[in-house]
């Protein structure tokens, strides 16, 4: 892909924008910069962009779509917006930045001469090796890179996870990593063309964005591409206990047909599997070409059943991408797990406060509320993502204590769940925080777990958790 002189919209002014458009420019390429937002919205992103980029902030002038050669579409912008619509009825060829990346890696490989990414014409597994899901991405990604890091391997990590792949290949101009690990959401997904990681995994579907995708058969259609290009030789680790995997075959089915298909790999929490599966708290891999090999959960530092179902997804790829089962081992030994990921931020009076800022839908909630034997003191609610909160009902019946709500949606959860268990409303974080300390007793567990979005109230999740945080150190 030529991009010398080529006239290139960047649509979206974020991190990934901001890589795609520096990357762009030191190509030669006549990059144009487009956001809905102000420059003052925008914080330093216009700053950090290369002298000759060109801004259009404020709004989307549709004839610099219509004019352009090449659209580049950062994760956060629908493809729904009329701009879009009208280049792609005109035929403008219309990619992500995850792929612009993936192609000039590729292409940039191909040009030096044979690479280890590629042998007679078939793509070695340790190239790219992609996660998505609805929840567990970032765990699973970072120990994956842990692994391959621990073993040896020159590895990246990029993508969802908040480093953008153009960020990166501007940063390893000279020197490009044997492998990447790609964390992907399904926005990123949309808007793939030719990415094809050897080793793929999903790790769950659950509902979530349901305000930007019209239905759940249209978000598991965007997940699902993940494999679009994956082809024999290559591998796609699935989820055996989780409802939406027999969705995700029917379409792999459609796709491949009879033949020409990614070899089929599994994890499972209760049952035996081809791939890794657990058995009276041992984890077992029957890999093909390979001997039995054993983990014990009790030794890992991160705990939880969903830390289980992680941990198996990222040992599976890790061990098929040529990882040491020693340096697999080791890394779940020491791996302390992510902030705001069920994060333990302090005990007071017996009563330990736990940070899942994360856990910004159904799914990842009913996940996180599973592992705890103690009484549950929920903080929950922002903003909502068109969620069924009902969903949540069996287990808050079972496990929580009292639920603490805030933000925009917390009129909606109450309304599913306020008959389930105590509940109450508060107008600001901080004092639902006291409320919850006043609440939980000796042996109890105050869960930050929102199951929303965070925009209502704060920056990111990031931003509420360490809020979260700073409020519970100060009790």
């Amino acid at each position: 892909m030529g991009f010398k002189g080529k006239r290139v919209t960047v649509v979206g002014l974020a991190r990934s924008g901001a890589g795609a458009a520096n990357l762009l420019s030191g190509l030669g390429a006549d990059v144009t910069v487009t956001d809905t937002k102000t420059r003052q919205q925008l914080g330093t992103f216009p700053d950090n962009l290369s002298p000759e980029v060109k801004l259009e902030l404020g709004g989307h002038p549709v004839g610099l779509f219509e004019n352009s050669e090449l659209i580049v579409v950062s994760p956060g912008v629908p493809m729904s917006i009329p701009p879009l619509k009208t280049a792609s009825e005109k035929g403008i060829k219309i990619i992500g930045e995850l792929e612009l990346a993936y192609q000039i890696i590729t292409n940039r490989r191909r040009a030096s001469g044979p690479y280890r990414g590629e042998s007679g014409g078939q793509q070695q597994k340790t190239e790219f090796l992609a996660v998505t899901g609805t929840n567990g991405k970032s765990t699973t990604s970072t120990l994956l890179y842990e692994m391959l890091k621990n073993s040896g391997t020159s590895v990246l990590l990029v993508g969802n996870i908040g480093n953008a792949l153009t960020e990166a290949l501007l940063v390893e101009r000279d020197a490009l990593p044997d492998c990447f690990v790609v964390e992907v959401s399904s926005f990123q997904l949309e808007t793939i063309d030719e990415f094809r990681p050897g080793i793929s995994a999903i790790l769950n579907i659950t509902p979530d964005h349901l305000d930007r995708y019209h239905s759940m058969p249209d978000y598991i259609d965007a997940k699902c591409r993940v494999f679009s290009n994956q082809k024999e030789g290559d591998v796609l680790i699935l989820n055996a206990d989780d409802p939406m995997t027999g969705e995700i075959i029917k379409r792999g089915r459609r796709l491949w047909g009879s033949g020409n298909a990614p070899a089929i790999l599994y994890f499972s929490r209760t049952n035996k599997v081809k791939g890794a599966y657990c058995k009276d708290d041992i984890i077992y891999f029957d890999l093909p070409d390979s001997s039995l090999f054993t983990l014990h959960p009790s030794s890992f530092l991160i705990k939880g059943v969903h830390n289980m179902e992680n941990a198996m997804a990222a040992s599976l790829m890790a061990l098929l991408a040529g990882c040491s089962p020693d340096s697999v081992a080791r890394t779940l030994e020491i791996f302390p797990g992510l902030e705001h990921r069920l994060e333990f931020v302090r005990e007071i009076d017996g009563v330990r406060f736990i940070n899942d800022s994360k856990g910004t839908n159904v799914g990842a909630v009913l996940k996180s509320l599973e592992g705890f034997k103690e009484p549950v003191v929920l903080i929950a609610g922002g903003r909502d993502k068109d969620s069924d909160f009902s969903e949540l009902a069996p287990l808050v019946r079972e496990k929580v204590k009292a639920l603490v709500l805030i933000g925009e949606a917390r009129d909606k959860i109450k309304k599913a769940l306020g008959d389930v268990v105590m509940t109450y409303m508060e107008d600001d974080f901080s004092a639902a925080i006291f409320r919850a300390k006043e609440i939980a007793s000796r042996g109890d567990v105050v869960l930050l777990s929102p199951a929303c979005a965070s925009f209502d109230m704060f920056r990111d999740f990031e931003d509420r958790g360490r809020q979260f945080k700073k409020v519970v150190m100060g009790l």
